[in-house]
């Protein structure tokens, strides 16, 4: 390296700039760690890919203050749910409606959520994400690569290039989040291995313009329809429902072919027998390659450096579920580390990101695959039994983007022999879970928040509104240990802090009697819950919270 090369201290750096990438800036940001995010290429993904936002994911952009900006981006497929199969498309016969409309997106879950899921495209979403991020005070460097690294007890100490200029900059860091991809250097530098089948299957991603498409398509408003005729096969995808388009041919790379053998002429005549309409105007636009695949990394980090989105985890595309889980492992991280940082909590708290999200990527790129299996995605010839057991009743999709829990790491009172992903979604506030939604208002006050509208900046505790020793706990507990702890009353009450919609019960909802409490992670799980009223809260509550925290 140069010796007048530039230097830069950081809490944390983040390598990879792409969806977890950026929300891992994002979240960062809204808790107030300063960061350096770099990324190789120049700019945002500009091809339209990773589509499907999961209802969870929503939630946490909602809680990150972005859900309606990404709503508006992806105003062009509002209207478009499900999943369709087909022989061919220019038929009278509509087709099969594998999934008619996405399961989070029915009246039922309105019940379940604030939110909804949301088809918004990567190449939609990262330009959303970037802005909010740069609002939040994050450094993002585009075209810039980091070349190597080293970490030592008390931090990482990283080379970056600004590739158009070619200046280095010695970046030193508390922390690292390696964002960069299936391939990533970074976890092939730390030396960490991978589990799973592998490939799954491959694809090349043909961007195309057709007019005469959307007539066919008609009124048929789907998300991906996979198209399965004897002469052609493949996924096809509307990226405005008018004239732009997605078509993901079957590649045989594992036998040989070459990417050069896609020529524009072949890729629109794939399309044409694909549709069923040999007529049809078709000009390709661009082209990808993706390679399928369903591999876990061993470990999540490695000291000081933590693995996130793809780095950690590859599933197959069907059910959305790579990139939101990889959004979600960003979310899970930034709350720890800005507690680490800020004091507020033990290192050993970091260990728990590990074993918190390990088992949900082992057990979501497992239900990824069965999805391909039951959806038959184009290209995919699974082993014999590869997947059994994953299919059938328990193959919906709420189970594993809301049901899916922690039953080892910052939380109390789990039993960690549970399955991760349960055959039955609990949804009333056991540690672990996912904390409940409901709405509620503020007394006197017009509008109302959900209380997943609570959770992002600290610990919350939610009591009762006659729980008077639990709400003066949790004041005692905040003085004693320097940590920012919110407590609400909920209830009907005059000292209620928050009210429930008429006829809702709060605790009900949350698993517990009136005079109980419920404390809940920055993430919006919760971390632990008392029963009923205990004859010294504060001592319960601080054992509790110091133990969370990893204190003392």
């Amino acid at each position: 390296m140069e010796k007048n090369a530039e230097q830069h201290r950081v809490p944390v750096l983040i390598v990879g700039g792409s969806l977890v990438g950026l929300s891992a800036s994002l979240f960062l940001g809204r808790l107030g760690v300063r960061h350096l995010l770099v990324e190789k290429h120049p700019d945002t993904s500009v091809h339209p890919r990773g589509r499907g936002n999961n209802l969870r994911t929503m939630e946490v952009f909602r809680a990150a203050g972005v859900e309606e900006r990404i709503r508006a981006a992806a105003s062009l497929l509002a209207d478009n749910h499900g999943i369709l199969q087909t022989p061919d498309l220019a038929a009278a016969d509509a087709g099969e409606w594998l999934v008619r409309q996405i399961d989070e997106k029915g009246p039922p879950t309105r019940r379940f959520s604030p939110s909804a899921w949301c088809v918004c495209s990567q190449n939609d979403l990262e330009p959303v994400l970037r802005k909010a991020a740069v609002e939040q005070g994050g450094d993002l460097r585009y075209g810039t690569e980091m070349l190597s690294f080293e970490q030592d007890d008390d931090g990482v100490t990283a080379v970056v290039r600004d590739r158009a200029g070619g200046r280095d900059t010695t970046v030193r860091a508390d922390y690292l989040i390696a964002a960069d991809g299936p391939r990533s250097p970074v976890r092939e530098r730390l030396g960490i291995g991978q589990t799973g089948p592998g490939d799954l299957f491959h694809n090349v991603s043909i961007t195309f313009r057709s007019r005469g498409l959307a007539g066919i398509v008609g009124d048929r408003r789907f998300v991906v329809c996979y198209l399965t005729g004897p002469e052609a096969e493949g996924a096809l995808l509307p990226v405005d429902n008018a004239e732009r388009w997605v078509f993901h041919a079957p590649w045989k790379y594992d036998r040989g072919e070459a990417l050069e053998d896609f020529t524009d002429e072949r890729c629109a005549d794939i399309i044409r027998a694909a549709v069923g309409a040999r007529g049809l105007d078709v000009s390709i636009t661009g082209k990808a390659p993706w390679h399928a695949a369903e591999r876990v990394a061993e470990h999540y980090a490695r000291g000081r450096v933590f693995l996130a989105g793809d780095s950690a985890h590859e599933m197959s595309p069907t059910g959305a579920f790579g990139s939101n889980t990889g959004i979600q492992d960003a979310h899970n991280l930034a709350w720890k580390l800005a507690a680490v940082l800020d004091g507020t909590a033990g290192r050993a708290l970091l260990d728990t990101y590990e074993a918190e999200r390990l088992p949900v990527a082992r057990a979501t790129s497992a239900r990824a695959s069965a999805r391909s299996v039951e959806h038959s995605h184009p290209g995919y010839e699974p082993a014999p039994g590869a997947v059994a057991g994953l299919g059938g009743p328990r193959g919906g999709l709420l189970p594993v983007v809301l049901g899916y829990r922690y039953v080892r790491g910052a939380v109390l009172g789990t039993d960690p022999e549970m399955p991760v992903v349960p055959e039955r979604m609990d949804l009333t506030g056991a540690p672990g879970t996912r904390a409940p939604h409901m709405w509620l208002h503020r007394p006197g006050a017009g509008g109302r928040l959900s209380t997943l509208d609570l959770y992002e900046r600290s610990l919350v505790l939610l009591t009762g509104s006659g729980a008077k020793d639990w709400w003066a706990a949790a004041e005692l507990v905040a003085a004693r240990l320097s940590i920012d702890l919110d407590a609400y009353r909920i209830g009907d009450g005059p000292e209620a802090d928050l009210a429930p919609e008429a006829g809702a019960d709060w605790a009900a909802v949350h698993g517990t009697a009136p005079e109980g409490a419920v404390l809940v992670r920055p993430d919006g799980f919760v971390a632990w819950r008392a029963a009923g009223q205990d004859p010294d809260p504060e001592a319960a509550l601080f054992t509790a919270v110091t133990s969370l925290l990893r204190r003392g």
